[in-house]
Formats: structure tokens, sequence, C-alpha cells
């Protein structure tokens, strides 16, 4: 896989003793931290399979429209993201890693911290699914599904995903 082109800001992957990673998992890891730090862009988003899933506590993206969405969509909810930590704790599949970031919501300025474990699932060098556990979990009752589901839904209606490479770059990407 070519990674010329994917201007993968996130290439100091660290990793816990004892794991190492291919230069295409590095690939793969250091273009979800990009995404996680609000810097998508649609050379990484083509690291997805297009059936690939986004899946966190408030929402569950299916299908490269809903997923876009959700990494396009942190730009526009958050005035800062910062990694605070990051470790990949197994290279296998899922490549798992714990992440710790700090998030500041636009507008109101209220800032949260988010630890998670990230699962990384791939196959014949795209990502397949990403998972991002909250305190290591995803939520499972029913008015939890149904608002993921919804926000899965609505996100790309309100967020704009760009249609070409220009469209990319006029926004920093």
């Amino acid at each position: 896989m070519s990674t010329s082109g994917l201007k993968i800001e996130n290439t100091n992957i660290k990793t816990a003793p004892g794991v190492s990673l291919d230069e295409q998992q590095k690939t793969l890891v250091g273009s979800v931290l990009d995404l996680f730090a609000g810097r998508p862009s649609l050379e990484k988003l083509q690291l997805w399979k297009d059936e690939g899933v986004f899946e966190d506590p408030i929402t569950k993206a299916e299908g490269r429209q809903q997923y876009e969405a959700q990494w396009y969509g942190l730009q526009s909810a958050f005035s800062e993201i910062e990694r605070l930590h990051h470790e990949v704790t197994s290279s296998g599949n899922p490549i798992s890693m714990n992440m710790k970031t700090r998030y500041v919501v636009k507008g109101i300025g209220k800032e949260q911290t988010i630890s998670s474990i990230i699962n990384i699932f791939h196959e014949g060098g795209k990502i397949t699914k990403v998972e991002d556990k909250w305190d290591g979990k995803l939520p499972d009752g029913a008015i939890a599904t149904a608002f993921r589901k919804l926000n899965s839904v609505v996100v790309p209606k309100i967020i704009s995903v760009p249609k070409n490479k220009e469209e990319d770059a006029a926004r920093g990407n």
C-alpha cells in the first residue's frame, strides 16, 4: 500500500514492550490517530472499506457515508483536541491501543478527557471497523442503541464531507 499523499501526522507511534508493528499497521494506526485528533482527509479515509464501521458510546456509524461524517464532525464539534497518551498494546487483529484525549467543545469551552481502548479491525490492508471503548466499554441497552443509531443517521445530514481534494484542502486537511 502506498502511503504517499496520505500526509499522516502521527508517525511516532508508541508501543507497549514486546509489541511491534509492520509498516502497513503503522500506516493504519497513524491514520486512526490523525482521525481522532480531528485531522481527517479523503485520502486517509480511503484506508477504510466502504462498508466499514465506526463505533463509540454515542454512535454506531455503518458505511462510508456515516463514518466519514463522524470523523469530519470532530472538526465542527471541538475547538481543541489534545492527545494526552497513546500506546499500542496488541498488533493482532484487532490492533489495540490505549488512548487518553482531551476535548474542548466549541462555543461553550467545556473540557472533557476521555480514556479509551481503541480496536482497529483490518483486512487486506484496509480498516473494516474501529471501536472506541470509553473507559473500556460500549453501551448495550435498548435506549443507548437507539440513540447511537439516530446519531449515525443525523450527523451525515448536518456535517458535510468534502467531495474532492480541493474542498478537503480548503478545510486545511
